[in-house]
Formats: structure tokens, C-alpha cells, sequence
């Protein structure tokens, strides 16, 4: 301690060391809760490619049955 106090050692030991935790601990917790969201909008972005090839292949099955069925239709 910087200068004595009335106050017991141990009280005020008790009192700080959570706070010096916390302040330890602090960048850490930053950091795996950036890491954190970075893998959820990763995963997001994944999905979200996902889907569009799927839409994609489903609209590119249904232009080319149409066409298809277009050609099909022509009388010679």
C-alpha cells in the first residue's frame, strides 16, 4: 500500500484484487468477443453464399426448361 490506512490490510487487498482482475482480464474477453463475431459473420456470409447458388441453380433449371419447352413448341 501506498500509505497506511485505518482500514485492515486484507480489506482492502479484498477490495482491490477483484479490480485489478477485471482490468487484467479485460483484453482478453475484447478479444474473444471480436474473435467471436467474426466467426457468427463469417458463418452468416457462408450461408448467405450458400443460398445464392442454390437460387441461382434453381432459376438456371427453370430458363432452361422454359427454353425447352418453348423450342419444343415451335411447328416446323
Amino acid at each position: 500500500m501506498a500509505y497506511p490506512t485505518p482500514v485492515n490490510d486484507q480489506i482492502t487487498d479484498a477490495v482491490t484484487q477483484p479490480n485489478v482482475l477485471s482490468l487484467g482480464l479485460s483484453p482478453a474477453l475484447a478479444a474473444s468477443t471480436l474473435y467471436q463475431a467474426i466467426a457468427q459473420a463469417m458463418g452468416n456470409a457462408a450461408n448467405n453464399a450458400t443460398t445464392a447458388q442454390q437460387q441461382g441453380s434453381i432459376l438456371f433449371n427453370a430458363v432452361a426448361a422454359t427454353g425447352c419447352a418453348i423450342v419444343y413448341a415451335q411447328k416446323p
